[in-house]
């Protein structure tokens, strides 16, 4: 497959499940209420489809033009996506050059590429998505108007992509994107990726279909292109052998297409069911803080009279709920109060207990969400200790975007060196997630002093230990005044004694 044939459906009849895939997990993802209840409803093609909690037509919409929605969304999605991310690129990887040793070039090129194109921040927004949406393309492009010393990454959602895969390997992609368009039709732009190469072309068509390849000049989000093409009109050639796109799965396999090489959602297990389950156990919580309001029953001669001929109103939000006609004379027609109780409790323990539930689904411990630690946050060092299913769903992640960050930083400097003339040896870097774990000062303490007891660990290690972040030099030094100052410094043979 190469660019899209004219007339052909859109979107692609092979991508297609895929992509409705992709969109109930981005409602779950976005917690949009109204995405959620026109995703869940039964629609002509599944009309005896069970519309669960956000499908459900109330009677408030039939009978109200402006309905006030009350379902309650628990954004439990979202935080699953966070946090995987937080996991894999709270702290930035160590990317370091095999032989930076002899090219110092490059080994400097590197860290300030990283810096300039904000990699930390692509990296912590695409892995977001990825746990969200099943994987995550990484992308280059140049652009000298807008950046004129370095290349330009970017990350693209897989729901805009149609990839191409050849033994589970990205050969090619075609990225697209739907432009300002109008009631009759739809512009959709095409980016194209292939090894050596980027093409682009604009297509007009409708919402089923992608129409007709126009010129790229019809569009104006499209008519800067046409300056940098080639000689054939409709790619730029990157001067690099390699694909200066990548793609980066969430998890493999994917259950439900298990010869994909596409990943697999977090939301996967499936967890829309438990999503739905928290959802209306919040609502239900809420809805009894709202029946608990305390109401008064009184007769109705205590009421306010709205005057002859217009009628009567109700306001929940009274303290009067209803009026009695009891004559206020009569035995027992006081004032009463009408209290109801609030199931806290049970509400709790069972919100509780389903977000424990998808939590461990989507391959998390219950205590990086703050259960089962007395209701407080917990550090990644107790979750550790807990229950190690966090950390081994980060050493799994991490092993994915381990290869695929070294393929795509490799093109980014054979791109640097090709376009910008950076003098460089451009290498496939070498990239290592830690460990995850940030130990506290009292715990790296206690380690320390149990090996110096064991005489298993020498002055320099510990100082190492304690500053990683320091060099050689400043390690030399801090173990010379350390040495000093306990007295454990080798004598002067010579000492003070004169030499003749």
């Amino acid at each position: 497959m190469s660019l899209p044939e004219n007339g052909a459906a859109w979107p692609p009849p092979h991508m297609a499940h895929a992509y409705r895939e992709m969109r109930l997990d981005d409602a779950w993802y976005a917690g949009d209420s109204r995405r959620l209840a026109r995703l869940h409803r039964p629609t002509t093609t599944t009309p005896r489809a069970k519309p669960g909690f956000w499908g459900r037509h109330r009677v408030e919409d039939q009978l109200s033009p402006a309905p006030h929605e009350r379902r309650l969304h628990v954004p439990l999605p979202g935080d699953i996506a966070s946090t995987s991310a937080d996991l894999l690129f709270a702290d930035m990887p160590t990317i370091t050059i095999p032989d930076a040793a002899t090219d110092k070039a490059t080994a400097d090129r590197l860290p300030t590429l990283l810096d300039a194109t904000r990699m930390h921040h692509i990296l912590l927004s695409a892995a977001e998505q990825a746990a969200a949406l099943s994987g995550i393309y990484l992308a280059i492009t140049w652009d000298k108007a807008v950046s004129p010393d370095r290349p330009i990454i970017y990350a693209i959602q897989p729901d805009n992509a149609i990839p191409e895969f050849r033994f589970g390997m990205l050969r090619a992609v075609n990225f697209w994107e739907q432009l300002d368009s109008d009631d009759h039709t739809v512009w959709r732009r095409i980016e194209r990726h292939e090894p050596g190469r980027i093409v682009h072309a604009l297509y007009e068509g409708t919402t089923d279909s992608i129409g007709r390849a126009v010129p790229l000049t019809e569009h104006p989000a499209t008519r800067d292109l046409v300056d940098s093409l080639s000689a054939d009109g409709v790619s730029i050639d990157t001067g690099i052998p390699v694909l200066t796109a990548v793609y980066v799965p969430n998890m493999l396999p994917n259950r439900l297409h298990r010869n994909s090489p596409m990943g697999r959602s977090d939301y996967a297990a499936p967890l829309h069911g438990l999503f739905a389950a928290l959802d209306e156990t919040w609502t239900s919580w809420m809805r009894d803080v709202r029946l608990a309001r305390g109401r008064l029953i009184v007769p109705d001669a205590y009421l306010q009279n709205l005057g002859p001929g217009k009628g009567a109103m109700f306001d929940e939000d009274r303290d009067i709920w209803a009026g009695l006609k009891i004559p206020p004379t009569e035995q027992g027609a006081g004032i009463t109060l009408a209290q109801f109780a609030i199931r806290v409790d049970e509400h709790q323990r069972t919100a509780e207990a389903i977000t424990r539930e998808a939590a461990q689904s989507a391959g998390y411990s219950a205590q990086t969400f703050g259960l089962d630690g007395g209701g407080q946050p917990i550090t990644a060092t107790e979750s550790d200790s807990r229950d190690q299913r966090s950390m081994v769903t980060r050493k799994k992640k991490a092993g994915y975007w381990r290869g695929a960050l070294a393929d795509f930083l490799h093109a980014l400097l054979l791109l640097d060196a090709k376009q910008f003339g950076s003098r460089i040896t451009p290498a496939r870097p070498i990239v290592e997630f830690g460990d995850g774990v940030a130990e506290s000062e009292q715990q790296t303490a206690t380690t320390l002093d149990l090996l110096n007891r064991a005489g298993a660990v020498s002055a320099a290690t510990k100082v190492k230990i304690l500053h990683p972040e320091w060099d050689d030099t400043a390690v030399k030094a801090e173990v010379a005044a350390i040495l000093a100052e306990t007295g454990a410094a080798a004598p002067d043979p010579v000492g003070t004694f004169p030499l003749s």
